[in-house]
């Protein structure tokens, strides 16, 4: 059956069927495919591939990624995976200075920490040197067995920061910084899982950075396109969303509800790959153990949404501007330069993170835009006021999502039920960016978490 078919449910038993096509459940399916020649169904509940990475065609032609855009440096799978097919990339663009607005002063830098009062600066380095020499301490295949792994999962990451970064300045900025990066409240997840998080993503410098960072390279023509060629022949069923899995130990039933009707397909090992907070609405029987159901219950999602504002041409880099900015104002704390390789249209993406996020969600789309493009006139000017084309996504408000980037730990939930987050229960295998060792929630962490799962599955 070819890609988005929706025939009646077949009668033979596959090898394996994957819950989800996003980059993880893809990466499994053309792993078992490829190496082992399995027969493979993925069920997907949205109408496309791709999961959390989302590349939309704006009315004039112009490609806007939605979702997940970035190849880092060191993210070896994802750039595996895009040479396979041949898929050109292109450098971020980084050129020029950068932008910090903060307490109302527009200030012009360089490098990735802004210029700040030296006690500032030396409170953003201290505590990025003490947070990335107590990350590598952290076991990335199992991070509950650190040394300090209970006292480091009671306390939130929010808390440490308040403890151990005395400069307001300092503290305020790397707040925002990991804000970007875990796409929520500090207060809400655990020290231990910001370490981990930090080990899993080289460092905060990797994390935070452009050139030789997280945000490094582009794919020409949007992210998707990685998704749309790993699904090329692969039996994927569009809008299948999974309510119901039955198991036993030899392997499991599923069921999807379509269009009001029931459809089950049978296979001997199963592939889940949604995140928690989506894997908890399907119904298992028998039920799941009390770990692996905690995870479900426990793991909520971040908020995140990226606004993006097309413009003839990107004004900025005339100013000799980067399209970076980092404020202590918002509603965008963060912005890039999110333009085409030609660097014609511009594009200016921002960042909205957390609970400014969700508040952002609960407004009109008229609303946003107006408060998204005000904002970026106070970090660009007024021409910033007027772009061509104007589009967001709250991912927060996409019932397959529930949120972005990723899922995580509150605090005490790792120690306690972290050794059931890749452990297969009977038949089924979990897989999802959350479930990475490396480079845990980014696309790069979904495509090594659906290898280790197929190459996990035995039949």
């Amino acid at each position: 059956m070819v890609l988005g078919a929706r025939g009646e449910e077949g009668r033979a038993v596959n090898d394996v069927i994957v819950i989800g096509a996003g980059f993880s459940g893809l990466a499994a399916a053309r792993t078992l495919v490829d190496e082992r020649g399995a027969n493979v169904l993925v069920l997907e509940a949205r109408d496309r591939v791709g999961g959390r990475v989302f590349t939309d065609t704006l009315p004039d032609g112009t490609w806007v990624d939605l979702g997940g855009q970035w190849l880092g440096a060191t993210q070896d799978r994802l750039a595996a995976w895009l040479e396979r097919y041949k898929i050109p990339t292109y450098k971020s663009y980084t050129q020029g200075e950068n932008l910090l607005l903060w307490k109302g002063a527009r200030t012009r830098y360089r490098g990735t920490i802004p210029k700040l009062p030296l006690m500032a600066l030396l409170g953003v380095g201290w505590a990025q040197l003490r947070l990335d020499r107590m990350a590598k301490k952290v076991p990335l295949g199992a991070p509950w067995t650190a040394k300090d792994a209970a006292a480091w999962d009671r306390t939130s990451f929010g808390q440490w920061m308040r403890d151990n970064v005395g400069n307001d300045t300092a503290r305020r900025l790397l707040e925002l910084g990991m804000d970007t990066v875990f796409a929520e409240n500090a207060d809400r997840y655990s020290l231990l899982y910001a370490l981990f998080y930090i080990h899993s993503g080289k460092g905060t410098d990797v994390l935070l950075g452009s050139d030789g960072g997280a945000q490094d390279t582009r794919v020409d023509g949007g992210m998707q396109r990685l998704a749309t060629a790993m699904a090329a022949g692969l039996d994927v069923r569009l809008s299948h969303p999974v309510s119901r899995v039955e198991w036993t130990p030899d392997g499991a039933t599923v069921r999807c509800d379509v269009d009001g009707h029931a459809h089950t397909f049978s296979s001997r090992r199963v592939i889940v790959t949604t995140p928690p907070a989506l894997t908890r609405e399907i119904a298992f029987e028998p039920a799941l153990p009390e770990a692996r159901a905690a995870l479900h219950r426990g793991m909520p999602m971040g908020a995140a949404g990226k606004c993006i504002a097309v413009y003839d041409a990107p004004f900025w880099r005339d100013e000799g501007l980067s399209g970076q900015c980092v404020s202590d104002e918002g509603p965008c704390h963060v912005t890039f330069d999110s333009s085409g390789p030609s660097g014609r249209p511009g594009v200016l993406m921002g960042f909205l993170e957390g609970d400014e996020a969700r508040a952002m969600a609960k407004l009109s789309p008229d609303d946003r835009r107006a408060r998204v493009l005000q904002c970026f006139a106070r970090y660009f000017g007024d021409k910033a006021r007027s772009p061509s084309q104007y589009i967001d996504k709250l991912w927060e408000q996409d019932p397959w999502a529930k949120g972005c980037y990723g899922a995580f730990f509150p605090p005490g939930l790792m120690t306690e039920h972290g050794p059931a987050l890749r452990a297969s229960v009977g038949p089924l295998l979990w897989a999802g960016t959350e479930t990475a060792s490396v480079w845990s929630g980014y696309i790069d962490g979904a495509l090594s978490s659906g290898e280790r799962a197929a190459r996990e599955a035995r039949w």
